[in-house]
C-alpha cells in the first residue's frame, strides 16, 4: 500500500513539475529600429517657451476653470467611459474563471434509473471531485489569454479617456471661438451699416455713384450671411458637449460668451520612445499580440495528452414500492487521459494558424508604432506652421491698429471721412477674426498633438480593482 502511494505521490509531482512546461513565452520587440531618438518637427530652440504642461492633465495649460470643469464632468460621466470600465471588470472576472478551471472542482451527483419492470429505481448519489492538470503550458497559456483580453479592454478604456479629454476641449475651443467670431462678425456689420448710411448720404450729394452704393449693399449683405455659420456652430457644440456629459440638455453656462482659451507656446517633453508606454493604440497591439502568442501555445499544447483527475463517492441503492433497499457506497479515484492520435491534421493546422495570426499581431505591433509616430510628427509640424502664423496674425493687428489710429486722428483734423475710418476699422476687424481663426487652429494642433501622444489621466485607484 505505501508503494502504491509513494508512487501516486511521485507521479502526481511530475504532473505538477511538467504542468507549467511549455513553450517560451513570445513577447513584442519594442521595435528600436522603428523609433527615431528624437521629433524631427519639434522645434524649442526658443528660449522663451514655457513649461511642459502636465502630460496627464495638458488641457490645463489652457487655464481654462471652464473647460477643467466640463473635462471633469465628463470624465465621471460619460457613457461611453463607463462601458469600456464595465468591459475591463468582465475581462477580470472571465481570467479568474479561466485560472479556477485548473482547480480542483467539487460537484454533487445523483442518478435515478428505472428497472425494466417499473416496480423499482435504482439511485446513486455522491459527491465528485475533478482536477484537470494543465499539461505542456495548457493552464499558462490559458491564463495568458486572459490576460491579454484584460490588456486589451484596459487599452480600449484608456483610448477612450484619450478621445474623451481631446473632444471636450475640442469641441469646447471651437465654441468659444465661434462666439468671438460672432461678436467680431457683429461688429463688422454695425460697421458697415455705418457705411452704407455714409455712402447713402453722399449719393443723395451727389458725392458719390451708385456702383459704390450697391457695393457697400452687397458688402453689409455679405457680412450679414456670416453671422449664420457661428451661430450654428455654438448650437451644434453646446449639443455635442451635452452628449459627451451624458445630458439631455446643454450646460446653461455654455450659453455666457467667454473669451476663447489661448496657449502660449510650450516646451514638449514626449519622446518617440516615450509612445511605448504611453498611446493606447500601441498598448492595444502590444496586448493583441500576447494574446495570440497565448493562443498558439493553445494549440501547441493540444497536441498532446489532456489529463483530468477523478475522486468519487458513491452511494447507491434500490427503491422499489415503500421499501428501500440497503446502502452501499464506493470510493474511487484515478486519472482521465485524452491522448491525440490521429486527427486528419485538424490540430497541425489550427497550429500553423495561430503561428500566422501571432506572426500578423507583430505586424500590426510594429505598424501601431509607425502610425504613433507619423501622427505625432504631423500634428508637432502642424502645431509650429500654426503658432508662426498666429504670430504673423499679431504682426498684421499691430500695423493695423496703428494704420486705424491715424486714420481716426485724421479724420478729426477733417482729412478722411467717415467712410475712410469705417473701411479702416472693418479692416481691423477683419484681421483681428483672421487672429481667431489662426488661435483656434493652433489650439487645435495642440489638442490634436496629446490626442496622438496619448494624454490622459489614469483610471482611478479604485477602478484599477
Amino acid at each position: 500500500m505505501w508503494h502504491c502511494l509513494i508512487r501516486a505521490l511521485t507521479t502526481l509531482a511530475f504532473l505538477v513539475v511538467i504542468a507549467g512546461c511549455g513553450e517560451a513565452p513570445v513577447r513584442p520587440a519594442e521595435q528600436t529600429h522603428d523609433i527615431p531618438p528624437s521629433w524631427r518637427n519639434l522645434h524649442q530652440a526658443d528660449t522663451n517657451l514655457g513649461p511642459a504642461p502636465d502630460f496627464r492633465s495638458w488641457w490645463r495649460a489652457f487655464n481654462d476653470a471652464e473647460l477643467d470643469r466640463l473635462v471633469d464632468l465628463a470624465l465621471r460621466d460619460n457613457l461611453t467611459l463607463a462601458q469600456a470600465g464595465y468591459r475591463v471588470h468582465a475581462a477580470r472576472e472571465l481570467a479568474w474563471r479561466t485560472q479556477a478551471s485548473f482547480l480542483p472542482n467539487l460537484s454533487v451527483h445523483t442518478i435515478a434509473i428505472p428497472n425494466p419492470t417499473g416496480t423499482a429505481s435504482y439511485i446513486q448519489a455522491g459527491p465528485d471531485v475533478a482536477w484537470e492538470i494543465g499539461l505542456f503550458g495548457l493552464s499558462h497559456h490559458s491564463n495568458e489569454v486572459a490576460k491579454g483580453d484584460i490588456g486589451l479592454a484596459e487599452a480600449d478604456r484608456q483610448a477612450a479617456r484619450v478621445s474623451l479629454v481631446a473632444e471636450v476641449a475640442r469641441i469646447y475651443v471651437s465654441m468659444r471661438s465661434a462666439q468671438q467670431r460672432f461678436l467680431l462678425l457683429d461688429q463688422i456689420v454695425q460697421m458697415l451699416q455705418q457705411k452704407l448710411k455714409l455712402t447713402q448720404t453722399r449719393v443723395q450729394q451727389q458725392l458719390a455713384t451708385t456702383t459704390e452704393l450697391h457695393r457697400a449693399e452687397a458688402e453689409l449683405s455679405q457680412a450679414q450671411s456670416m453671422l449664420i455659420d457661428p451661430q450654428s456652430a455654438i448650437t451644434q457644440a453646446q449639443h455635442q458637449l451635452a452628449v459627451l456629459l451624458a445630458q439631455t440638455e446643454p450646460d446653461p453656462a455654455l450659453s455666457i460668451v467667454a473669451t476663447p482659451p489661448t496657449l502660449r507656446d510650450l516646451r514638449i517633453e514626449q519622446t518617440p520612445a516615450d509612445l511605448l508606454r504611453t498611446r493606447p493604440e500601441i498598448k492595444r497591439a502590444e496586448q493583441a499580440v500576447l494574446k495570440s502568442a497565448g493562443e498558439r501555445g493553445l494549440a501547441w499544447a493540444d497536441l498532446f495528452p489532456k489529463l483530468t483527475l477523478h475522486g468519487l463517492l458513491t452511494y447507491s441503492f434500490i427503491e422499489g414500492g415503500k421499501h428501500v433497499g440497503d446502502v452501499d457506497g464506493i470510493f474511487s479515484i484515478g486519472p482521465s487521459i485524452d491522448i491525440p492520435l490521429f486527427d486528419w491534421g485538424q490540430r497541425r493546422a489550427a497550429l500553423h494558424a495561430r503561428e500566422d495570426e501571432l506572426a500578423a499581431s507583430l505586424l500590426a505591433y510594429r505598424q501601431a508604432i509607425l502610425e504613433g509616430i507619423a501622427e505625432t510628427e504631423n500634428a508637432l509640424a502642424l502645431n509650429e506652421r500654426l503658432r508662426q502664423r498666429v504670430a504673423q496674425e499679431q504682426i498684421t493687428i499691430a500695423a493695423l491698429e496703428q494704420s486705424d489710429a491715424s486714420m481716426q486722428a485724421a479724420l478729426r483734423l477733417g482729412l478722411a471721412d467717415g467712410i475712410n475710418r469705417a473701411d479702416s476699422a472693418s479692416a481691423l476687424l477683419q484681421a483681428k477674426l483672421q487672429l481667431s481663426q489662426a488661435q483656434e487652429a493652433h489650439s487645435l494642433a495642440f489638442i490634436l498633438l496629446y490626442k496622438a501622444l496619448g494624454g490622459a489621466p489614469l483610471p482611478a485607484p479604485d477602478a484599477e480593482q
